[in-house]
């Protein structure tokens, strides 16, 4: 019985993309509620800060009802650049963002972005045909409606494209607990539901050794 090898995230070699997370369309999102939405991304972004992976953020036709990209990615993500597309639906299509891609020299990329099924599933599959290993982020990225999501989520995986949420995606990258508890757990406990309260056992145990 044929066997898949096991491709996991590699800090060293992997780049993020945050695709069209914009004002406007963010306002289509109706897969996650906007709370959980917006904690998910804002999540993402500090996973690829934490690594000090590189970044790229891209927004397409600002100047139209798509709206400007939300401040909070660029606030946290300060020096990453911003390509903004000036009509092309499929962010490979833009030039400067996929020569960005190849000029990295990641092999790995992680991909979020809105709407699923076009902004980040166009990209993603003309990343998996230039050779390139492409991780999905499922719960930072939105669209319409689930059934939509699950549309797209079955085209893309069905070439190769893995899907991971975020806590997945930091804890693939982090393998090790030990490497950083506290910084790492930080994260965890800004963004995660009830995970703060772990966080503190766990301080308040080690400062009783």
């Amino acid at each position: 019985m044929a066997t898949t090898k096991y491709k996991r995230l590699d800090r060293d070699d992997c780049i993020f993309l945050f695709v069209d997370h914009q004002a406007g369309l963010i306002q289509l999102v109706r897969d996650f509620n906007p709370d959980e939405f917006r904690n998910n991304v804002l999540a993402l972004a500090k996973v690829a800060k934490y690594f000090g992976a590189p970044s790229i953020l891209t927004t397409s036709f600002e100047t139209g009802p798509n709206g400007p990209i939300v401040k909070e990615l660029p606030e946290t993500l300060p020096e990453a650049p911003v390509i903004r597309r000036p009509g092309q639906i499929n962010a490979m299509d833009n030039e400067e963002f996929a020569d960005l891609v190849k000029k990295s020299g990641k092999k790995q990329v992680i991909v979020s972005g809105v709407l699923t099924e076009i902004c980040v599933s166009f990209p993603a599959l003309s990343l998996i045909e230039q050779g390139y290993e492409v991780f999905v982020v499922t719960d930072a990225s939105g669209t319409f409606a689930e059934h939509t999501r699950e549309a797209a989520h079955k085209r893309m995986a069905q070439q190769g494209v893995q899907l991971l949420n975020w806590v997945a995606v930091a804890a693939e990258l982090h393998r090790d607990w030990r490497r950083d508890i506290e910084g790492f757990g930080s994260i965890w406990g800004d963004h995660v539901p009830g995970y703060w309260c772990l966080m503190q056992s766990y301080n308040t145990a080690k400062q009783g050794q």
